[in-house]
């Protein structure tokens, strides 16, 4: 998971609560050097630091990381494990480049979130009113 395109860690990012919004708060995994929350628990390698990511593991993609990624992949338009191989192929840099142009808001240059397709810079009114803060209004194309 890219933590810059996380609803929960943008939340804290750009303090919504502060702005009237009630999310969750996350303040994510690999900006604090930890191993991912989601999969840590199911992995030993992980838990125990064998492993930085989950490509590195010998039986990758995992049944959880599949599971996960299925979800990513139906409800918020990217791939999990997609995003490993190319972490694996090109490297974090090269990763985190890409992503910042995929998630790039069109109108003000902020980040757009992976959860719900909104701006946590200008689309803050429109982030209100949303009963699932965590769903795009749009079915993915």
């Amino acid at each position: 998971m890219n933590c810059n395109v996380c609803a929960a860690y943008l939340a804290v990012t750009h303090d919504v609560k502060s702005k009237g919004i009630r999310m969750m708060y996350c303040i994510g995994c690999r900006p604090r050097n930890k191993p991912c929350a989601f999969l840590k628990k199911s992995c030993d390698l992980l838990r125990k630091n064998e492993v930085k990511y989950c490509y590195e593991c010998p039986t990758f993609p995992c049944e959880r990381l599949s599971a996960i990624d299925k979800r990513y992949r139906t409800q918020f338009r990217m791939s999990e494990i997609e995003n490993l191989h190319r972490i694996r192929d090109e490297g974090i840099e090269a990763f985190l480049k890409a992503e910042k142009a995929k998630w790039k808001c069109p109108q003000c240059g902020g980040v757009i979130s992976c959860h719900n397709g909104l701006c946590f810079d200008c689309d803050l009114d429109r982030l209100r009113m949303k009963k699932r803060p965590y769903r795009w209004d749009s079915k993915p194309d």
